[in-house]
């Protein structure tokens, strides 16, 4: 989520890379430079629809959302849910209890329930671990482990240590779900240390309502990529999002499963930029600044986030977003792990005064901020880096034409 919270005007949370959960747990403007903007699919059993819009709530910023059918395991008992936030900074499937089918399989451990404390930026989902069925256009996930968001159980201490306000509701939410399709096939960790330990405070076993302990999660019980368990496509996904240039009201675009698999998928002629295998992040230079293994790109975020004192914040009504005097025409570097570089162009503006004088719209290919106060030394490129671009998420080990993951390409 992102690293101010939700603003009076426009809800303005958005998605951290759980990639930075992964190492805090010890695991171990459109752009148009550099852009390799292709056809958008639009047809094919791999083809999901996914639209920018205002979502559930009906007053998001910049939030990409598609629909996801989820059933009980092996049975017709399914409910199908719009409004499922698309977020590439993240693993797993998480939707709001309310709206899940029944028969849905809860994981125990010692014969008692689990639930899991999600911790993102702007807050926590708290739930429990059940099994389902995940259908997303002609793909089929069987028997994943997914968060049911929202739950009586007494959320534990460690859980509210992590300081963050809860997001177990569709108002602190502001999504119906959220489809976490990161570079990694596990929610907690990576893969040269996949276990989720107990010390991490995110697996919980619950004999009661009101006694919960922290547990540590082989990468087999956690939350999954659900992509990871389609029987074909299943090496990462593509973002593919038209070029916009102004606020507009909506934006259609699809999300794509399978790297290299299919006519549909090809990486072509963009940029591999490998990620860290431990971090999941790679290095962004901007301003004069390195953010050295610290930038990703994640289509849960609702803007470009960096700390830059010269940039004027917003107050009222947009806090912690930027709110410079006139639209400022900015670039950096981005560097691979290991390969791929190229520089990126992108501009900021008054995010106050587009909500203002755009108050119907839900798509801003401008909105920026800053990374918290003090600022945190990370750049996150958000769901505005990825209009007029088809961005390519390699999953951690997974084998595509252009290498191993993880990796982006774009």
């Amino acid at each position: 989520m992102n690293f101010t919270g939700k603003s009076s005007h426009k809800f303005l949370a958005a998605i951290l890379s759980a990639v930075l959960l992964s190492c805090a747990l010890g695991c171990g403007g459109s752009s148009k430079s550099s852009s390799h903007s292709s056809v958008i699919a639009t047809t094919g059993s791999n083809v999901a629809p996914i639209t920018v819009g205002s979502g559930p709530t009906g007053n998001y910023a910049d939030g990409a959302f598609a629909t996801v059918t989820v059933c009980a395991p092996g049975t017709s008992t399914c409910a199908t849910i719009d409004g499922v936030l698309v977020d590439t900074g993240s693993s797993g499937l998480r939707i709001l209890s309310s709206l899940l089918p029944a028969g849905l399989t809860q994981q125990t451990s010692g014969g008692n329930p689990v639930l899991e404390c999600f911790p993102f930026v702007s807050g926590y989902t708290w739930g429990p671990v059940e099994t389902a069925d995940i259908e997303i256009s002609g793909e089929k996930a069987s028997s994943a482990f997914i968060q049911a968001i929202g739950s009586n159980d007494t959320v534990p201490s460690g859980c509210l240590s992590y300081g963050l306000p809860s997001s177990n509701t569709l108002a602190t939410l502001g999504a119906n779900g959220i489809l976490g399709v990161g570079l990694f096939a596990q929610d907690c960790g990576v893969s040269s240390s996949p276990t989720c330990p107990a010390s991490a405070n995110v697996y919980y076993e619950c004999p009661s309502a009101s006694s919960c302990s922290p547990i540590s999660a082989t990468a087999a019980q956690q939350v999954q990529n659900p992509v990871t368990l389609f029987s074909s496509d299943n090496n990462g996904v593509i973002v593919e999002l038209p070029a916009v240039t102004a606020p507009e009201a909506s934006l259609g675009g699809s999300l794509v499963f399978g790297i290299g698999t299919q006519s549909n998928n090809a990486v072509g002629s963009a940029t591999v930029y490998t990620a860290d295998p431990n971090l999941g992040n790679f290095s962004t230079t901007f301003n004069g600044v390195d953010f050295s293994d610290a930038a990703f790109l994640d289509s849960g975020s609702n803007g470009y986030f960096f700390p830059d004192s010269s940039i004027p914040q917003c107050g009222t009504g947009a806090s912690g977003f930027y709110c410079p005097s006139s639209t400022e025409n900015l670039s950096a570097t981005n560097q691979g792990f290991t390969q791929g570089s190229g520089t990126v162009s992108f501009s900021v503006a008054n995010a106050l005064n587009m909500f203002n004088q755009s108050p119907s719209d839900a798509v801003y290919p401008n909105l920026a901020g800053t990374t918290g106060t003090p600022p945190a030394n990370v750049f996150d490129w958000g769901l505005p880096f990825f209009f007029g671009r088809n961005v390519f998420v390699a999953i951690d080990g997974a084998s595509t034409p252009s290498g191993n993951g993880p990796f982006w390409a774009y």
